[in-house]
C-alpha cells in the first residue's frame, strides 16, 4: 500500500477518535451542568398539566437571615430606619380559610402582627385579630388601602410600619410617576406610622431569591411575586418565630378528593375562587401570573430552617 495512502487513513482514524474524545467530553460537561442544578435548584416536572418543582435532598438554600439587610428598605417621611424586631409573629393571609378560626385572640397575643394589602380588620376580629404591627403593601393595592386609613393605617396599636413594594418605576424616589408623592403625602399625615419602600437593588434581590430557590428566572417564565412572598421574606428577617394563619399547603389543590371551593380573600365572599386562581396562575403562559404553588413549595422548605408553623389548616 502506498505510503501516502497509508498516511491518509492514519489521518482519518486520528480525526475519528479525536472527534469521539470531543463529543464524549461534550456530553460529560452537559450532565455534570444539569446534574449541578438539579442539585442547586431542584428540577421542574409536569404532574397533571402543573409544572412543580422537584426538589433534591442536596438543594443549596439561602440564609436569609444573613441574607436580609434593614439598608433595604427607604424611609418615605422623616428619618426613619427598619429597625422591627420581633420574637413571635402572627402572619395573617388574606385566604378565607381563616374564618370560622376564632383565631383571633391568638394572633394578638403574638409579639407582632404582620397583614397583607387592604385585607381588614373590622367585622373580622374574632377571626383574624385586631392589631397591626407591620402591613406589606403591593403597590397596585396603595389606593385600596389609602381610601380607608380609618381602616388600614389608624386602626392598629403601638407604632406600626408599613412597607410598598412594587417596581422602582412606580415607587422610585425618582420615578416619574406620582405614587411615591402620593405615599410621602399619607405618611406626612399619618406621622405615628413608618412608611418604607423597598430599593430598587433589593428588589433585584428578591427577584434573585426566586430564582435560587425555584431555578426559574422570574422575568422569562413571566412570572409576578406576589405580596405573599414578600411579606415571608420580610417576616423572617424581623421575626424569630412565626406562626402563618390560613395558608393551605402546596398540594392543597390539586388532591385526587378535589378540594372544597373557598373564595380567595375572606373579606370577598362572591370574589375568585382559591384554588381556581392557584391553579390559572400557575399554568399561565400568556401574561404575567403569580406562581402562588411553586412559591408555597418554597415556604415549606424554610419552615424548617426558620421556625415557621401554619394554622388554619395545619401542615
Amino acid at each position: 500500500m502506498a505510503p501516502r495512502l497509508i498516511e491518509k487513513r492514519q489521518q482519518g482514524h486520528k480525526m475519528v477518535i479525536f472527534g469521539a474524545i470531543f463529543l464524549l467530553t461534550t456530553l460529560l460537561i452537559l450532565y455534570s451542568s444539569n446534574s449541578s442544578n438539579d442539585i442547586a435548584y431542584g428540577s421542574i416536572h409536569v404532574v397533571g398539566g402543573r409544572r412543580t418543582a422537584k426538589t433534591s435532598n442536596l438543594r443549596k438554600t439561602t440564609d436569609l437571615k444573613k441574607w436580609a439587610g434593614k439598608e433595604g428598605y427607604v424611609s418615605v417621611y422623616g428619618n426613619k430606619s427598619m429597625t422591627l424586631h420581633c420574637g413571635s409573629c402572627s402572619l395573617v393571609t388574606s385566604s378565607s380559610h381563616v374564618l370560622g378560626t376564632h383565631a383571633g385572640q391568638e394572633v394578638d397575643s403574638s409579639d407582632c402582627v404582620i397583614r397583607m394589602n387592604d385585607a381588614p380588620t373590622l367585622g373580622f376580629q374574632d377571626d383574624v385579630g385586631n392589631r397591626t404591627t407591620l402591613r406589606v403593601v403591593a403597590h397596585s393595592s396603595f389606593f385600596r388601602v389609602a381610601r380607608r386609613p380609618g381602616e388600614f393605617l389608624n386602626h392598629t396599636g403601638g407604632e406600626p410600619v408599613v412597607v410598598f413594594w412594587g417596581p422602582p418605576s412606580k415607587i422610585g424616589k425618582d420615578a416619574k410617576g406620582t405614587l411615591y408623592r402620593v405615599i410621602q403625602r399619607v405618611g406626612m399625615t399619618y406621622s405615628n406610622l413608618s412608611f418604607f419602600t423597598i430599593t430598587p437593588s433589593k428588589m433585584r434581590k428578591f427577584d434573585s431569591l426566586f430564582q435560587k430557590e425555584t431555578g426559574r428566572d422570574r422575568q422569562k417564565s413571566q412570572s409576578w411575586l406576589s405580596t405573599g412572598w414578600f411579606t415571608m421574606v420580610l417576616a423572617i428577617e424581623i421575626c424569630d418565630n412565626i406562626n402563618v394563619f390560613g395558608m393551605v399547603p402546596p398540594s392543597h389543590c390539586v388532591k385526587k378528593s378535589g378540594a372544597k371551593k373557598m373564595p380567595y380573600h375572606y373579606y370577598k365572599p362572591r370574589g375568585a375562587e382559591e384554588c381556581v386562581t392557584y391553579i390559572q396562575n400557575e399554568r399561565g403562559h400568556r401574561g404575567n401570573h403569580h406562581r402562588f404553588i411553586t412559591e408555597k413549595q418554597v415556604f415549606a422548605r424554610w419552615a424548617k430552617q426558620y421556625n415557621i408553623t401554619f394554622t388554619h389548616p395545619k401542615w
